[in-house]
Parts: C-alpha cells; sequence; structure tokens
C-alpha cells in the first residue's frame, strides 16, 4: 500500500512573533514602544492588563510586574 502525503503550508510561530503579539498586547495597554519592546518577553501581559484595569499608570504595572 502507497502512502501518500498531501502538501499542507506550514506556519512558523516562531520567537518573532510570539514577541511581536506580546509587543501588541502591552501597546494596547498604554506602555510605551520602547518599554513595550524591553519587557515583551519578561513580563506577564495578563498581570500587567490586571493592574491597568484597576486603575494603575501602565509604566507604574510593568515596573511593579517586572
Amino acid at each position: 500500500m502507497k502512502s501518500t502525503e498531501a502538501n499542507h503550508e506550514t506556519t512558523y510561530w516562531g520567537e518573532p512573533s510570539v514577541h511581536n503579539w506580546r509587543v501588541s498586547q502591552l501597546r494596547r495597554l498604554g506602555v510605551s514602544e520602547a518599554t513595550a519592546e524591553l519587557y515583551a518577553d519578561r513580563v506577564d501581559w495578563h498581570q500587567v492588563a490586571r493592574l491597568v484595569q484597576r486603575g494603575c499608570p501602565p509604566p507604574l504595572a510593568v515596573r511593579i510586574i517586572r
């Protein structure tokens, strides 16, 4: 019996894509571009979001979480 393989396009979800997505999430919360780029891979943006939603300024939220 001959095996067949379908040609599927592989989507690479490597680190640059994840980093860029995290930067966009932090930017959406009000974090500056430079700070978002620097901390995107170092902070949990969900925790930053919780603090911002409670009224914490975005720069302070990042400092608390880092």
